[in-house]
């Protein structure tokens, strides 16, 4: 399994206030983030799996969503998740 219990906990710590920060925005995003980019390379290995297609795609509008609350909120957290998560260019 790719995503282990710890693993969530460093991320919520890490992007969270704590590491049972788990409704941020902030620390949404960076899981939704470290799915998508397993996801992604997923993809590249098997360009025809349908169903990991989908649910990339819903990750993807899931984070979006979640970007655009925040950056509704307060947009310097916004800047600064994008500079810390590295998403764009």
């Amino acid at each position: 399994m790719y995503l282990t219990k710890e693993k969530k906990e460093e991320i919520f710590a890490e992007y969270g206030k704590n590491a049972q920060d788990t409704g941020s925005v902030e620390a949404q995003v960076a899981l939704f983030t470290y799915r998508i980019q397993h996801l992604t390379e997923l993809m590249k290995k098997n360009k025809k799996d349908q169903v990991s297609e989908r649910a990339l795609v819903g990750l993807v509008g899931k984070r979006r969503r979640q970007l655009d609350y925040l950056k509704s909120v307060d947009i310097e957290r916004y800047r600064a998740l994008i500079k810390k998560l590295n998403l764009r260019k």
